[in-house]
């Protein structure tokens, strides 16, 4: 499957089998109403049928990994969004940002979306890929929108980036996953942390978020992937969701 798709592990040596496309198939059409067009769920599909020519699979066939964790196509939902993040056996193979229909309040007026924030996107990060253990990838692209949410370049001892940093070096002494701090851990402390500068102020209008950009992104994106062996970002990770958020600034023209 890693030929199509940023897997690793024993599933990334298992063929895609039709079983596997049909698994995908159906958990995108629960979600979408149809199956998307250039999807993993497409993607899947023409690999299995090539799989099934060469003599690979039998038509029968579930991998033994997807077989036993299963396929998920599962919602987020922030403010002005749906997140979308299709996953085989937990590992994260796509992900869709769309916004939320705009809300019509009285004849000839639309209440309009609000731009998607940083810390909007770390909390749908939380959501998203929340069981990955944190690694100093993770904890350098948290720092890298921390800084940029909140303008300023002082770490804060309590802060969401030294809970990161403390994680990822927690982490790396302990060996087994289960045991290992996850990043849902420390995403789900953002109130206290990114908006440390304004806890008065209710999210969304405090100086210390703001909306994500293209710079942005890239920022944080670069941050990740100086940190990364293998110069990648993680599928689902922080740098993808502030993307995300940033591409959904875009469209709404924000």
């Amino acid at each position: 499957m890693a030929t199509f798709f940023p897997v690793s592990g024993d599933l990334a040596s298992k063929p895609v089998a039709p079983q596997d496309a049909a698994m995908m198939q159906t958990a995108e059409t629960i979600v979408w109403g149809q199956t998307q067009k250039g999807g993993p769920a497409a993607a899947m599909q023409s690999a299995a049928t090539l799989n099934e020519r060469a003599g690979l699979v039998d038509h029968r066939d579930l991998t033994g990994i997807t077989g036993d964790q299963g396929v998920t196509v599962a919602e987020t939902n922030i403010p002005g969004s749906r997140i979308v993040t299709e996953s085989i056996a937990g590992q994260v193979v796509g992900q869709y940002v769309e916004p939320t229909p705009m809300v019509q309040t009285t004849p000839g007026q639309v209440l309009l979306q609000s731009a998607i924030t940083i810390g909007e996107a770390l909390e749908a990060t939380a959501r998203t890929v929340g069981d990955k253990p944190v690694d100093q990838s993770d904890a350098a692209a948290i720092q890298a929108a921390e800084v940029r949410a909140t303008g300023s370049t002082v770490i804060n001892p309590g802060g969401l980036a030294a809970s990161a940093q403390s994680a990822a070096s927690f982490n790396a002494a302990v060996d087994q996953d289960e045991d290992r701090i996850k990043l849902k851990d420390i995403l789900t402390v953002i109130p206290s942390s990114i908006y440390m500068f304004a806890p008065r102020m209710r999210r969304g209008s405090c100086p210390a978020d703001k909306a994500a950009t293209r710079e942005d992104a890239e920022g944080v994106m670069s941050a990740e992937m100086r940190h990364n062996p293998n110069l990648a970002t993680h599928p689902g990770g922080v740098a993808a969701s502030v993307a995300a958020a940033a591409r959904l600034n875009e469209q709404l023209d924000i």
